[in-house]
């Protein structure tokens, strides 16, 4: 996902720009220092999420937030603020969290998985039924080779020490690139993000256990077991019908 960070102070604009950079959902994250810079930058490319401080110099990042809304296709909305007398308002225009200073790298990752989860609702919802069968390929490229494979052939997908792995009834196959670039091409609604670092076929899942601390592990055809994480349970169980 790429990300806009708005805040009026730099340390605090590099600092939350580091945490997010770890974490492997994101593929890229800009910065803002005032609403016009902020508005400027999302007029020029696309963002996905964006971070937003409440205090903003002689702004406020509400008055950015109402801005937002007139766009065609406005990022979803969190709030990074020193201020926890706001989270009520915050939710009220739809922001999906509500994060404190100082920042942790764990809440942090908390914040981008509830954004990934939304995220990943909008897009099923922006597709119509007869337009799911088009581009049904992936070509993944490492180095100087290209491999095309069908989606329908995709069992899952992880990421790790940033490499993406496919793996296929048939094969595996690694790509640099992340996970949110695989399902940014995704057109079907029979994959399933199941944690950040996870995606995996609905129809290549045999199985579904309990696991450890109320979670659930997925044996797939494959023969794979894979842990669903605690933040994705809820989105699992309501795709699943669990």
């Amino acid at each position: 996902m790429n990300i806009l960070v708005v805040d009026d102070e730099p340390l605090a604009r590099d600092e939350l720009s580091y945490l997010l950079k770890q974490n492997l959902l994101v593929d890229a994250v800009d910065q803002a220092d005032s609403i016009a810079t902020a508005i400027s930058k999302l007029l020029k490319g696309k963002i996905d999420v964006i971070f937003i401080d409440i205090s903003l110099n002689d702004e406020n990042g509400f008055e950015l937030a109402d801005e937002l809304k007139k766009l065609a296709q406005p990022p979803l909305i969190i709030f990074a603020t020193a201020f926890d007398s706001f989270a009520v308002k915050a939710f009220d225009i739809d922001a999906i969290d509500y994060i404190l200073k100082p920042f942790e790298q764990m809440r942090i990752d908390q914040a981008l998985e509830k954004a990934q989860i939304a995220m990943i609702a909008l897009q099923t919802k922006k597709i119509p039924d007869n337009a799911k069968t088009v581009s049904s390929l992936l070509s993944i490229t490492n180095e100087d080779k290209t491999t095309v494979i069908k989606q329908s052939d995709l069992v899952m997908a992880s990421v790790d020490n940033n490499t993406l792995t496919l793996v296929t009834m048939t094969g595996r196959y690694e790509t640099h690139q992340t996970l949110g670039w695989l399902i940014n091409r995704l057109n079907s609604n029979n994959f399933l993000q199941i944690h950040r670092s996870i995606l995996v076929s609905i129809n290549a899942i045999s199985q579904i256990e309990p696991w450890f601390n109320h979670t659930y592990q997925l044996k797939l055809i494959t023969g794979q077991e894979v842990p669903v994480s605690r933040s994705f349970i809820k989105h699992v169980k309501q795709v699943l019908m669990m």
